[in-house]
């Protein structure tokens, strides 16, 4: 159990009470262990390693659950380049309709003009270009030929809670002392908290390019109400369009075959997606998902894109992709004496982020000056077997990772004397994070699919 102290601003606030350093947390170890208070070894983001007090204070280490978490924000992956947030409420509001003129990039002028002043026009999501706010000298409130009443604009609410990510794992005493002697590994307990911890880091980043074919009750290795919803929200949910899932639902080729009545595909943040809905991304497929109707990549395709996406307010700090696709462009571009820059990189928990002068980081290509971010588990939307991964346009400043608790490492058993604790005589062990993604602009998130 941790006990808040103080107010938590920040990642690294949030960090430090989890932690027990800082000034929110400055306890030490706040983590109770069942067979007794122990503390546990700590340290500072800014300080030097200090050494716990206690007769078991080297079987309890906190530090191994930051370890994991350095793992999240610095191997390049999906999960470490978008912005770390402390989770501090459980929904948000967005503007998701003009108070008058429509939803979309411009302000819709279209309606007809006629002899007569219709005060009810200057709220609708059509306008008439003489009634968008044009009023006479000492005009009167509440008048219809003076063109003034009240209009306001819509709000939505978007809700989530954090999801709960956990993988245990178990081992013997007999394991423990065997894996000490002969040919065995040493301290079996030090290299399986490395491998799961690995794993743990490995699981949050693939949930987050989980293609949305997994989302579908017909795919075989997936039961939708009980099991994948319970994982972060993948960015191929949150970046995709009512044209994209209508396309999905009819097309019966390949393995795209998704419940056109399954609301756990079209349902996000406590909303359904609709026609022309604020929750649509930019995407691009071309004319279908059909095998036929796959397209070749040009250049063409992604300039068209990143315009979209500038037109409509956004503006795209990386590109996630996959390894195949990355070589994809770089042959095309240098095919035309054209050649992909190089930019220094650095994922933080703010989101991916550029650095000059300094030897820190590591070398991206990148395409107009953005990042290009290659993802091993980057999947591909198209019945086409021959298509290369997907692109995803994500504007960080729009998408996050709303942290509850940081990743933590937990272990209990016969080595800290308390066998009746975990019911065997070994160890049992546990890594734990709380978080889940949060968008609050779709229309500045794009992909690109269906690519060969």
């Amino acid at each position: 159990m941790i006990t808040m102290t103080g107010y938590i601003n920040t990642i690294k606030d949030l960090e430090a009470e989890t932690y027990g350093t800082g000034a929110v947390g400055a306890f030490g170890n706040q983590l109770l262990k069942a067979s007794g208070t122990l503390s546990g070894i700590h340290t500072a983001h800014d300080g030097a390693q200090t050494a716990a007090s206690g007769i078991n204070a080297n079987l309890y280490n906190q530090i191994y659950g930051q370890k994991v978490w350095s793992m999240l924000n610095r191997e390049c992956n999906a999960l470490s380049v978008i912005s770390k947030r402390p989770y501090t409420s459980s929904g948000w509001r967005v503007l998701s309709n003009r108070p008058a003129g429509g939803s979309g990039n411009f302000i819709n002028i279209t309606a007809a003009a006629n002899s007569t002043l219709d005060a009810s026009q200057l709220g609708e999501d059509t306008l008439r270009a003489d009634m968008i706010g044009g009023v006479p000298e000492n005009a009167a409130l509440d008048t219809v030929n003076d063109g003034l009443t009240s209009i306001a604009p819509t709000y939505s609410l978007l809700h989530t809670s954090p999801k709960i990510i956990a993988h245990q794992f178990a081992f013997s005493e007999l394991a423990m002392e065997m894996a000490a002697i002969d040919d065995g590994i040493g301290d079996i307990r030090a290299q399986l908290r490395e491998d799961m911890g690995k794993h743990h880091a490995e699981v949050q980043n693939t949930m987050l390019v989980m293609p949305l074919e997994a989302y579908s009750p017909t795919v075989a290795y997936t039961t939708v109400t009980t099991g994948i919803d319970r994982g972060y929200t993948s960015l191929y949910k949150v970046i995709t369009s009512t044209a994209e899932l209508t396309e999905l639902a009819d097309n019966s080729g390949g393995n795209l075959v998704l419940n056109a009545n399954d609301a756990s595909i079209s349902h996000i943040y406590g909303s359904d997606r609709d026609t022309g809905s604020f929750l649509d991304a930019q995407v691009s497929f071309g004319d279908g998902y059909t095998s036929a109707e796959a397209r070749q990549m040009t250049l063409t395709v992604i300039n068209a894109m990143i315009r979209d996406l500038r037109v409509a307010g956004g503006s795209p700090k990386v590109i996630l992709t996959g390894y195949d696709t990355l070589q994809t462009l770089s042959d095309l571009l240098q095919a035309q004496e054209r050649f992909m820059d190089r930019k220094e990189i650095v994922p933080t928990v703010n989101g991916v982020r550029g650095v000059k002068g300094s030897e820190v980081g590591f070398r991206v290509s990148t395409y107009y000056d953005i990042p290009l971010i290659p993802v091993a588990a980057m999947p591909s939307t198209g019945a086409n077997s021959a298509c290369i991964s997907d692109m995803l346009f994500v504007d960080t400043d729009h998408v996050w990772l709303s942290v509850m608790k940081p990743t933590q490492y937990f272990e209990d058993g016969i080595s800290n004397g308390n066998p009746f604790g975990v019911g065997t005589l070994g160890n049992k062990a546990l890594y734990r994070t709380m978080a889940e993604v949060g968008c609050s602009y779709f229309k500045g998130q794009g992909k690109v699919s269906n690519l060969l």
